[in-house]
């Protein structure tokens, strides 16, 4: 039974300079582990509390210190020395410890930084690699997942230019290995096609993608075919595309102000379902704002061969996955783990949509760093998507080639329990 001798946190920095929570954990035995938390910018309404400083001095009061303050004087003491069955119970006391709906008292961003961090060190107490470790938590076996990648970003993750957030590619490979190299070839012919088209270099958001000056927000699903087929691959058969809308970021007073427009629920859905049956689409994400039921149950009920994916709609909370289950909202779960703050939680919302049949799709956060354990839970956890960012960052990088660790260990050396935990 593992028993925590040491746990202590850092403020450290995401990608996008501001600062975020690491934490060390030690247990009696000498494992030991260090884990790093990711932070959002595009963010429900319905996630837990990011606990920041307010201190407009210092990170425009974004800083962290309090929640690593958080670690060291409330959680570390009453966890030190004390016999942990395992994660729930890990979580249990974490949960204890906070009392709030909301992880308000602790902030989400220290809760999440004690329950990730005990995993690893519990993965390599016990000799397994960390996708092992989070498969086992479940009861199920690890698969690994495919690929959305993001080619082309807008809305908040590039400043507006266009209003949707993210188009993605998704590879239709049999490997990870196979599909970074594709994605590699669309990649660059579409920064050829944006130097061309637009005047524009190679200019990033967020997560990697591209970001071009595009006249409206279809043009972007254009121009993705379009690099897709100058690669030398097939829309459709070799690569498909994913949509992340994030509509609640243009949604007000019942409309969408979308493409110089002002559309109704009715509207937004019917041209959802237009871009479904006009270009190579695996899933649309928050094609409807987060509180606009009817018209996501209205969407589920129309689209067909499209995922229906759940984000800021659904939070990785059990409560609004239920619902969404009731009404027939959404058949797919985009799993955050800090939008819920522990592993426990997590597994929770990830059950809960396997019972409906539902798809899971892992993802990163706009705010990341070079840890690498999300490409462990994408696998431990079966996903059918993984969604990191582009391939053009560290912080995205780091999770593609532990991916690439992995498929080859269970691929070529299945015999080995171990490498990379």
């Amino acid at each position: 039974m593992p028993v925590i001798q040491s746990l202590r946190a850092l403020e450290i920095l995401d990608s996008r300079g501001r600062p975020t929570v690491q934490a060390t954990c030690a247990l009696s035995d000498g494992a030991t582990a260090t884990v790093s938390v990711p932070s959002g910018r595009s963010t429900g309404t319905a996630e837990a509390l990011e606990l920041r400083d307010g201190d407009p001095r210092r990170y425009g009061g974004l800083g962290c210190r309090k929640a690593v303050e958080n670690v060291n004087r409330v959680i570390a003491p009453a966890l030190l020395d004390a016999q942990i069955a395992d994660q729930p119970d890990l979580d249990e006391r974490l949960l204890d410890l906070d009392d709030t709906p909301n992880k308000s008292r602790l902030g989400a961003n220290a809760i999440l930084a004690a329950s990730l961090v005990f995993a690893r060190a519990h993965a390599r107490q016990r000799g397994v690699p960390l996708y092992r470790h989070f498969a086992d938590l479940l009861g199920i076996e690890p698969k690994l997942p495919g690929l959305t990648i993001n080619l082309f970003s807008g809305g908040k993750h590039a400043e507006g230019q266009v209003a949707i957030q993210d188009v993605l590619i998704a590879p239709q490979t049999a490997t990870i290995a196979d599909g970074l190299a594709m994605m590699y070839a669309i990649y660059q012919a579409a920064a050829v096609l944006i130097k061309e088209k637009y005047g524009m270099r190679a200019l990033t958001a967020d997560e990697g993608g591209l970001a071009p000056p595009a006249l409206d927000d279809e043009t972007l699903l254009a121009d993705a075919v379009a690099a897709i087929e100058r690669a030398g691959y097939r829309p459709g058969e070799d690569a498909k595309l994913a949509l992340d809308v994030a509509s609640s970021h243009f949604y007000r007073d019942g409309a969408y102000y979308l493409q110089g427009q002002i559309l109704s629920g009715g509207e937004m859905v019917d041209l959802l379902l237009d871009w479904s049956r006009r270009y190579p689409l695996v899933s649309i994400e928050d094609g409807l704002a987060e509180e606009d039921w009817l018209h996501w149950s209205a969407l589920c009920l129309r689209m067909e061969g499209t995922r229906v994916l759940g984000d800021d709609l659904l939070c990785t909370n059990p409560a609004r996955i239920r619902r969404a289950i009731e009404m027939k909202a959404a058949n797919a779960l985009l799993l955050k783990v800090n939008q819920i703050g522990t592993l426990s939680e997590a597994a929770a919302a990830y059950r809960l949509a396997r019972s409906d049949g539902w798809d899971v799709v892992i993802s990163a956060r706009s705010g990341e760093t070079e840890d690498n354990w999300l490409a462990d839970l994408a696998v431990g956890w079966a996903g059918d998507y993984i969604k990191v960012g582009s391939i053009t960052q560290s912080e995205r990088l780091a999770k593609y080639n532990r991916l690439l660790e992995i498929e080859e260990e269970r691929t070529s050396f299945p015999h080995l329990t171990g490498i990379g935990s």
